[in-house]
């Protein structure tokens, strides 16, 4: 664990029990601020949110939590990795760290357990941003040269940067070894069953439609060149009401490496306009 503090830029990492296995929490900038919670997409970790979340605990404190299943959480064979499980774990840590209502944020899958925190506790969620999540399965890309899963576990740099390269707007972007890293700290028989849960959730019921009746504030911020979702399914989000739709140009799936200068601003000003008419 490291140092604690109230101040901007105190940094702790815990480990939350939880009774079907523990979550690993990063917790930072001035714990009286409003609170920021960042959840991760699919294998990945807190980590993916490194070169945006210093900004963003300037002003405001910064919850970030390893799902289960993902980075340093727990992994346990037979667990539940179903979306709504997964939003209701999230929702006991935010309850233990007793942050009140949060604007919660999420990157491509991970914006999916943001959205089912908010549909099934409201009360912890003051409002809601999405980071290139796919409205619906109808607006997912099927990546180009087919099934890229390794064949090898663990899998090579070579199998982890093909993987990746949809992640981004070009095949050369260069992804941070800490993502290429997190996918190897998975565990093979999880992976089936959590990239399952998304589609699932998402089958059952598209984000727009879940995310309509909440009255929550909405930010939807999508990347132009996203290969993964198809980036003009974002305006299938403006159905919500009040909420904001923002393109980037020149970015893929992934703005908060991309782009972290950028989306962290984006993010920042939505949750200070939150906290104004609150």
């Amino acid at each position: 664990m490291t140092s604690t503090g109230t101040e901007p830029g105190t940094r702790t990492e815990r480990v939350v029990a939880l009774p079907d296995g523990d979550l690993y929490v990063t917790d930072e900038g001035p714990r009286g601020a409003p609170t920021l919670l960042l959840i991760h997409g699919t294998v990945s970790s807190g980590r993916s949110w490194d070169l945006v979340a210093p900004a963003l605990a300037e002003a405001h404190r910064v919850v970030r939590v390893d799902l289960l299943g993902h980075g340093r959480s727990a992994k346990p064979t037979g667990a539940s990795y179903e979306i709504p499980d997964q939003a209701a774990r999230v929702a006991a840590v935010v309850e233990r760290l007793g942050t009140g209502p949060v604007t919660v944020v999420g990157h491509s899958s991970g914006g999916i357990v943001a959205t089912a925190l908010a549909e099934q506790r409201p009360d912890l969620v003051a409002a809601v941003a999405l980071v290139d999540t796919g409205p619906s399965l109808d607006a997912y890309l099927e990546p180009p040269g087919g099934d890229l899963r390794p064949r090898q576990w663990p899998p090579t740099d070579e199998e982890l940067r093909a993987a990746a390269r949809t992640a981004f707007a070009t095949d050369d972007f260069p992804a941070p070894r800490a993502l290429l890293d997190d996918v190897r700290l998975m565990e093979p028989p999880s992976m089936g069953p959590i990239t399952a849960a998304a589609t699932a959730y998402l089958a059952a019921g598209p984000l727009p439609r879940r995310l309509a009746p909440l009255g929550k504030p909405l930010l939807v911020v999508f990347g132009e060149l996203d290969r993964r979702w198809a980036p003009a399914s974002a305006t299938d989000y403006e159905v919500v009401p009040g909420a904001t739709v923002t393109m980037l140009a020149g970015v893929g799936h992934t703005p908060i490496v991309e782009k972290p200068v950028r989306t962290a601003a984006i993010l920042r000003d939505f949750a200070s306009a939150v906290e104004r008419v609150l």
